[in-house]
């Protein structure tokens, strides 16, 4: 990457993620008016589920490292629970919760593993707001159970000192970026490198999952037309990738109810691939 590219990166970091999610969502469509989009990321390691959502299998024997297609449900209030992969419907569920969906919402849930190790749900807003002529968003969130960490493009930090379970934005020119996660402070990947497609006026988002410890940690993305309160949809992006932090959990999900210490999860995109081409990333 060259070092206009790599200022360039590093000069837009979108400080004010908040305000662009809320301005966003008030600008979606009047046809998302009664009915919210989202996502479910599977970042828990070995933990296949079945999951329910108001009595009825929505996502069935769902793997780590894969991503749902956008799922639409009525706004509103609904009632999940999540059961290991094969277990009778009427068994006790391994996590249940009751999330209100904003209507227009454009959401992203995600199973994943704490910095120390511990199973988590955590729900993030998509920001939809339109980007830049030349521009792509680049969106990086870090659930995985590794330390703080720093996001490298060309070799060169563009983020540091990330922290689980938390995001950061960055509007980034159109083209491939060489991207890669190291320990804080070090520049050895940890994940990476991987060539990431940004796409003029799209948005894509970079998990983390799984944990640096047992071996695990890898990356899955997700891609969606931004401007217009487009669904998102799933791509892989290999076990290389980014890692992020500080997540605007403004959480027009208002998850409630969870029982037990959760394993929760979903997708429908076959698992990562090491080294994906730029082909492969722009799956969608």
């Amino acid at each position: 990457m060259s070092a206009t590219r790599t200022t360039t990166v590093r000069a837009v970091l979108a400080a004010g993620a908040v305000a662009a999610v809320t301005a966003g969502l008030a600008a979606l469509p009047a046809s998302a008016a009664s009915t919210a989009t989202v996502t479910v990321v599977h970042g828990i390691p070995k933990t296949p589920v079945d999951v329910y959502v108001d009595g009825k299998k929505a996502l069935s024997d769902f793997q780590f490292k894969t991503v749902t297609n956008p799922i639409s449900l009525p706004a509103g209030s609904h009632q999940i629970a999540v059961r290991p992969a094969g277990a009778a419907s009427t068994s006790k569920p391994i996590l249940t919760l009751a999330p209100t969906l904003p209507a227009g919402a454009n959401a992203t849930v995600v199973a994943y593993l704490t910095a120390d190790g511990k199973p988590a749900l955590k729900p993030f807003i998509n920001p939809t707001t339109a980007v830049p002529a030349g521009m792509g968003r680049l969106v990086v969130r870090h659930t995985a159970a590794a330390p703080a960490v720093d996001v490298l493009a060309g070799g060169k930090p563009i983020i540091t000192k990330l922290t689980n379970p938390n995001e950061k934005m960055l509007m980034v020119p159109a083209g491939t970026v060489s991207a890669s996660v190291a320990a804080a402070g070090t520049t050895k990947p940890v994940i990476g490198p991987v060539d990431l497609p940004v796409t003029s006026g799209r948005t894509l988002v970079v998990y983390a999952i799984g944990s640096l410890q047992d071996g695990s940690l890898t990356a899955v993305t997700q891609s969606y037309a931004s401007g217009g309160g487009a669904a998102p949809s799933s791509v892989n992006a290999g076990t290389g990738g980014q890692a992020a932090d500080r997540g605007p959990a403004t959480a027009l999900l208002a998850l409630s109810g969870l029982a037990g210490a959760a394993l929760v999860a979903g997708g429908t995109r076959t698992a990562a691939r090491p080294r994906p081409s730029v082909a492969d990333a722009r799956r969608t």
